[in-house]
């Protein structure tokens, strides 16, 4: 896709590879791919129905209409602008690990308790640990 998108005159973000820039005179817009998904915004909604029609005559692509969720964000539009959060993620993490039950602590773990390989049980599987650490740092780092 990005040599499709390259032909169209949109530039490569040299710090996101996913990302594509258009700009002219009178418009800028923006192409943000993940895997099977594109986010486009623009000031300009023609340059938008032609993106969108030349990637649909290529790539068949389905609109999916104004952007709600995408990689864990949830958006909203406001008079202001939009506003970006992650509460539905954070819900779902907490229901996919039987979470949703626990109460909130000041602090997740005691700093005084000495780990000791030698002691405890290990996880007999610890793909679902590893998946919950994973999920959680995308959290944070997002």
């Amino acid at each position: 896709m990005s040599s499709s998108l390259l032909q169209l005159g949109y530039v490569q973000s040299t710090s996101d590879y996913s990302l594509f820039v258009k700009q002219t005179a009178s418009s800028f817009t923006t192409l943000l791919v993940y895997v099977d998904d594109v986010v486009l915004t623009r000031n300009n909604l023609a340059e938008i129905n032609s993106v969108k029609q030349q990637l649909h005559d290529q790539f068949h692509i389905k609109d999916l209409g104004d952007l709600n969720f995408f990689l864990g964000f949830e958006v909203a539009r406001t008079k202001a602008g939009l506003v970006l959060n992650q509460k539905k993620y954070c819900l779902e993490i907490l229901s996919e690990f039987g979470l949703t039950g626990c109460k909130p602590a000041n602090s997740l773990a005691n700093a005084y308790v000495r780990l000791n390989s030698g002691e405890g049980d290990l996880l007999e599987d610890a793909t679902s640990f590893r998946r919950l650490i994973g999920r959680l740092i995308y959290l944070t780092n997002t």
